[in-house]
């Protein structure tokens, strides 16, 4: 979601001059499930990878072990002038400093981004990330001061928006609905959508049923629609017939999720990604962590932290169920055209 915006305008930059952008895209196998893959690429029109490092699944040391020694066997046989490194998963962290080590520049999009919550796996691949690169393309003011603040400097930094809206913003007219609106006869406004996948909320039994009691018990008796990520599946499982609400299903393609959220009454998730989506597509968000890496999702849109606060979890959706949430507005350059900033980057940093 956010390297096809990019691809597609390079794509267009390239149609228009003589002078051509060359690049090659890498799927490290990071994210093998297809249904959380190969459903992405063929709706938001990505090409098929020139290479799939194939790294698969195992802890954080091992995805990160295999991912370096995969990519810079592909980096050595097709050296690069630029590695752009997206986000804050594995592959990025791991791509960054495979790329560094054999002295190719980095671009890191989504630099900046910090929770200062250093038990998130994905704060330490951001540290590390942009310890190392040399460029940063942002989403935010705050994201630039923080970057600032460690010493990078103010020509090593472009303030470009947020890849992640441009792919939103792009499927928009493409939206479909899933297969369990007619299923279970869902309404608009009617239901909540739910997500989860950090470790902190769905690795422990216990704190997974915790929590799902707590939705229960605060949604008025609305339907909570739970699109199950793999990580989530196998607790999830063991702790099947006990919730009523809770409609769990498999894992969406991006048309059919987006018409999920933009449908519902409010959302609740873990997810950094959905916390952006809900506050372009104005709908009201609860997180389920007590920071977030996306503060302008908080100051200036729809998302709002909840943590583990039970009582904070019922009064936030009782505002949403009686329609006085807060009203949020769209942050700056979140305008469906930051890959279109960002290529228009390339080229200076190429000749450099």
């Amino acid at each position: 979601m956010k390297i096809a915006p990019i691809i597609r305008a390079i794509k267009n930059f390239n149609s228009s001059r003589q002078e051509l952008i060359h690049c090659r895209l890498v799927h490290t196998g990071q994210h093998y499930d297809d249904r959380l893959s190969r459903i992405f690429f063929e709706e938001l029109g990505l090409p098929e990878p020139d290479v799939n490092l194939g790294v698969g699944s195992g802890t954080q040391a091992e995805q990160t072990g295999r991912i370096m020694v995969e990519f810079e066997k592909d980096l050595i046989q097709n050296p690069q002038d630029l590695v752009i490194v997206v986000g804050d998963v594995t592959s990025t962290m791991a791509c960054t400093i495979v790329a560094k080590k054999l002295n190719t520049k980095v671009a890191h999009v989504e630099g900046g981004i910090r929770s200062f919550d250093i038990s998130m796996p994905e704060e330490i691949n951001r540290i590390v990330t942009d310890s190392l690169a040399d460029y940063f393309f942002t989403t935010s003011e705050v994201a630039n001061e923080n970057l600032l603040r460690t010493g990078i400097k103010h020509d090593q930094i472009f303030f470009v928006g947020n890849t992640m809206i441009d792919s939103l913003r792009y499927s928009l007219d493409k939206l479909k609905k899933p297969a369990v609106w007619e299923k279970i006869q869902l309404e608009d406004q009617a239901y909540f959508v739910l997500t989860l996948h950090r470790p902190s909320n769905v690795d422990n039994l216990q704190k997974l049923r915790n929590i799902l009691q707590d939705l229960e018990g605060g949604v008025d008796g609305k339907i909570i629609v739970f699109p199950v990520h793999p990580r989530t599946k196998k607790n999830f499982d063991m702790l099947a017939g006990e919730f009523k609400l809770i409609t769990p299903v498999d894992p969406l393609g991006y048309f059919e999720f987006v018409y999920l959220l933009q449908h519902a009454a409010g959302v609740i998730t873990d997810s950094g990604g959905v916390q952006e989506e809900t506050t372009v597509l104005g709908v009201p968000c609860i997180t389920l962590r007590s920071s977030t890496e996306r503060p302008e999702t908080i100051t200036e849109g729809t998302n709002e932290l909840i943590g583990d606060d039970q009582d904070k979890l019922h009064s936030a959706l009782k505002k949403i169920i009686a329609g006085s949430w807060k009203s949020g507005k769209i942050p700056p350059l979140w305008d469906g055209r930051t890959a279109e900033r960002i290529v228009s980057v390339l080229p200076g940093l190429l000749e450099n």
